[in-house]
């Protein structure tokens, strides 16, 4: 991708939606850089996510899509909705409420792109039989206990000992202390819940995917074909640019028009 393919998206409205144990914090060094080429931009803690067990599991995934879907309503005009990781689920279910009336484009950044009735955990177990079959030997931090729950089950959290390895493996140190300080409790319902997309609301808006090529977390390679996009942009990161290549994330964010 050159220079002079990069247009500055004036004006635009991005919603940044986090995944799973993060939150806002963990676009800080992303929102500088779209704010200085003229975008505006709006980062979201999503209710799924916290350090109170007992609340966070009664969070559905409705929860989060209506944190979406106000905040793009609050917005004037047409709204890009950009997911990281889980929050490409989120996005999915806020874009059919939505509509194209309201969504200029959905950007999946390293994220779950998911056809009806599928949800995080459905497609990430979808992923690991194509890789299996394809005899792909990535990493899997799901397979690897990178996950921990809470007693009755209805919470997780990312395993500590493992998230610099598999999210943050190739982040300054600094970048991975704070990470670390504010990884948080995720509902279980947020990623077990299936989404419900039709093609006269969902399949009607423009998808782009960007696939960071040097994640740990889980081989994605196959889920960019899970449903049609226009482009695929390859980003030589791991599973968390936001942090490793902000510059070039945006770059991408604003070349996708």
């Amino acid at each position: 991708m050159t220079t002079n393919s990069i247009s500055q998206s004036p004006n635009k409205t991005y919603i940044l939606v986090h995944g799973a144990g993060h939150g806002a914090w963990c676009w800080k060094k992303v929102v500088p850089i779209l704010e200085a080429k003229g975008c505006k931009v709006i980062t979201l803690d999503l209710p799924s996510h916290g350090n109170n067990t007992a609340q966070l599991a009664r969070i559905t995934l409705e929860d989060d899509v209506k944190k979406v879907v106000d905040a793009a309503n609050s917005c004037t005009g047409y709204v890009v909705l950009a997911g990281h990781s889980s929050g490409g689920v989120v996005i999915s279910q806020a874009a059919e409420l939505l509509g194209s009336e309201k969504i200029d484009k959905l950007i999946y950044i390293d994220a779950f792109l998911p056809q009806n009735g599928e949800s995080v955990f459905s497609l990430g177990e979808k992923v690991r039989e194509t890789n299996k079959k394809f005899s792909v030997s990535k990493s899997d931090i799901g397979a690897a206990g990178g996950l921990i729950f809470s007693e009755d089950k209805k919470c997780f959290k990312w395993n500590p000992e493992l998230v610099q390895q598999f999210f943050y493996h190739d982040c300054l140190e600094e970048d991975v202390k704070f990470a670390k300080a504010h990884l948080s409790w995720n509902s279980v319902a947020t990623i077990a819940t299936p989404v419900y997309v039709t093609d006269s609301s969902y399949a009607v808006i423009k998808k782009y995917y960007i696939l960071c090529t040097q994640a740990q977390d889980l081989d994605k390679s196959s889920i960019v074909s899970n449903v049609r996009c226009e482009k695929v942009y390859e980003l030589p990161s791991g599973h968390s640019p936001f942090f490793s290549m902000p510059e070039k994330l945006v770059e991408i964010l604003t070349a996708i028009n």
